[in-house]
């Protein structure tokens, strides 16, 4: 990746205080949490974040800062979920571009991409290219 995704979740959940209005000192405490423990602490965080997500559907800073901490909860925890849960907070994000950073957007994008790899689901797209080319073209 060509962005280190904990130091650019920081950054925007600091730029999404003005998007969660009430929600702003939950949201703080439970970053804390999640950037300071492991296991099941540190995942209960992390849902709670996600569902605070859900009620701040237009708050597209949060959403960015929700799918950065996805890829850090993929790296803790290397299970399918949490790829399926990047992958459509990543195509959900990246579905309705207008009013949204252009930095978040090419970040997004780039992680939408490992959450996909994670999964498999671009292997075989390889595999058909790798094929295409060892396979002889033209007759005998």
């Amino acid at each position: 990746m060509q962005f280190d995704a904990a130091l650019a979740a920081q950054d925007t959940l600091r730029e999404a205080q003005s998007e969660l209005g009430d929600d702003w000192d939950d949201a703080v405490a439970l970053e804390e949490t999640f950037s300071s423990n492991a296991g099941a602490t540190a995942r209960d965080a992390y849902e709670q974040l996600l569902a605070m997500a859900g009620r701040h559907p237009r708050a597209h800073r949060f959403q960015a800062f929700c799918i950065y901490i996805t890829w850090q909860q993929v790296t803790e925890e290397t299970i399918a979920r949490h790829f399926e849960t990047g992958m459509t907070l990543a195509e959900t994000y990246l579905a309705s571009p207008d009013g949204k950073d252009p930095r978040h957007l090419a970040n997004i994008a780039e992680l939408l991409d490992s959450f996909r790899a994670g999964l498999g689901l671009d292997e075989e797209d390889e595999i058909v290219v790798e094929f295409r080319k060892d396979t002889p073209k033209g007759g005998d």
